[in-house]
């Protein structure tokens, strides 16, 4: 599945299919939340919370791939990525775009 954050694929005809999104909420185990409350004292990355966003946006993207290729495209165009905070510790990745057939 091609993904895309421009309108147009080069050199191809598109027909558009419909918005398509996927979204995960993570969390780390409490005690990584804690570790990193006291590694704000002293600055640095934060990887737990690093790998906890990474692994949000690949389970969103599978997911909005899935979405997809039930409707039959070849490709997503114009794919946006936003997140938020759920709760302290917890965050929702959500990305969206717009499925199309490639002709």
């Amino acid at each position: 599945m091609l993904l895309v954050t421009t309108e147009r694929i080069a050199g191809r005809e598109i027909e558009p299919l419909g918005i398509v999104e996927g979204s995960s909420v993570q969390t780390v185990h409490a005690g990584k939340d804690i570790m990193n409350s006291l590694k704000t004292l002293v600055g640095g990355e934060l990887t737990s919370y690093t790998e906890m966003m990474e692994k949000a946006r690949t389970l969103a993207i599978d997911k909005m791939v899935r979405n997809a290729e039930q409707m039959g495209a070849d490709a997503v165009v114009c794919v946006r990525y936003s997140s938020s905070e759920v709760m302290q510790g917890a965050a929702e990745v959500l990305v969206y775009g717009t499925a199309v057939r490639l002709i």
